[in-house]
């Protein structure tokens, strides 16, 4: 494993059992990937917006939780947006079996180690 990269976690409010999940995954001995969660778990307010952009350009890379209620959270899409202004990588994981959203411009991937691992890896 290389070195442990800061990842921001970007996710539609529902899913943060899903978020939960991925730390979790992330703290098991036998997990071969391992990073640093930056996703912001405060509520929106006026100073969101300046705590996330921070937040991204300190990361190495962010990942995108897909679900279908992607496609409705205001949040999670400015997550993206600014990750794409500040030039961060970026890569969508698909939340659940049963659910391929897509979102226009995101690569994604289906939720296992492997993949985790190796795109963490490359960051």
């Amino acid at each position: 494993m290389a070195d442990k990269k800061v990842v921001f976690v970007a996710f539609a409010i529902e899913d943060v059992r899903c978020r939960d999940f991925l730390k979790a995954q992330s703290l098991n001995t036998r997990s071969p990937f391992e990073y640093i969660d930056m996703s912001v778990k405060e509520a929106y307010d006026e100073e969101w917006k300046a705590r996330v952009r921070t937040r991204i350009r300190r990361s190495h890379g962010v990942l995108v939780l897909v679900s279908e209620n992607s496609l409705k959270s205001s949040g999670q899409k400015w997550e993206i947006k600014c990750a794409r202004e500040e030039g961060i990588l970026t890569r969508g994981m698909w939340c659940y079996k049963d659910d391929r959203t897509k979102i226009d411009g995101l690569n994604t991937m289906v939720w296992n180690w492997d993949n985790i691992a190796a795109w963490i890896d490359g960051l």
